[in-house]
């Protein structure tokens, strides 16, 4: 039962990913594309811990909070640049 929701999981996470990847390139404004950006490397973080699941295996919950970590920061930047112009003053 477990490995029939976590293939439908990873279907249904799989298709979000396609359409956050619509949105990127259809996007009116860089900021709809950098908000398409921001939700597709959260999809993809739980992409990576069903991936966890499924193996059960721990290192994958370790690598899903570095890149959690590091889409806060380069979203951070990529808002601080679109907003000024500049990340560094």
């Amino acid at each position: 039962m477990l490995q029939t929701l976590l293939q439908f999981c990873f279907c249904l996470v799989g298709f979000a990913l396609l359409l956050n990847l619509y949105a990127v390139v259809r996007g009116p404004s860089n900021v709809d594309r950098l908000l398409a950006l921001d939700t597709m490397y959260i999809n993809s973080i739980a992409l990576l811990l069903l991936y966890g699941i499924y193996l059960g295996s721990g290192l994958n919950f370790e690598v899903a909070l570095l890149i959690a970590m590091l889409g806060f920061v380069s979203t951070v930047a990529v808002c601080k640049f679109l907003l000024r112009g500049d990340i560094i003053e």
